[in-house]
């Protein structure tokens, strides 16, 4: 019985993980001296996925149209290249359809100003959430303490 329940939840966590955004890559097409709307900032492979549970996550909320998103956006993927096998990245554009699951985040981390900045650790608990661009380096800070749980 105690090899049927592993299994279970070992096939759980390898199928979670197939789900997991992918691929991000920004936009080549970003205007960062406007407010312009130059469509998705972020784009990728399963986009439209939720949190990771046992993994560290790290979730953008932005608009396509927002300066600041735009530079978060930029951020983020730098931060995707260095950190993606050890964290998962949840990527919410306002302007589009939302998932389940992105529709929970949004309900639960969205506070009515972009960009937002959300880092939640292994456990499920919030480590950080910010409105407001956060530079790269308090996000890694944040990434080493997740990853190795201090």
């Amino acid at each position: 019985m105690k090899k049927y329940i592993l299994a279970i939840l070992l096939s759980g966590m390898l199928a979670a993980n197939v789900f997991a955004a992918e691929n991000l890559k920004l936009n080549p097409h970003l205007d960062y001296s406007s407010d312009s709307h130059d469509g998705p900032l972020i784009t990728g492979d399963n986009i439209q996925s939720g949190l990771i549970a046992g993994k560290p996550n790290y979730i953008i909320i932005f608009g396509e149209a927002c300066y600041n998103s735009k530079r978060q956006a930029r951020r983020t993927v730098e931060l995707y290249g260095k950190y993606r096998d050890k964290v998962n990245f949840v990527v919410i554009d306002l302007d589009t359809n939302h998932s389940p699951e992105h529709q929970a985040l949004i309900k639960k981390f969205y506070r009515g100003y972009i960009p937002h900045v959300a880092v939640v650790g292994k456990s499920g608990e919030t480590l950080y959430e910010s409105s407001g661009e956060v530079e790269s380096s308090r996000i890694e800070t944040l990434f080493q303490k997740a990853v190795t749980g201090q």
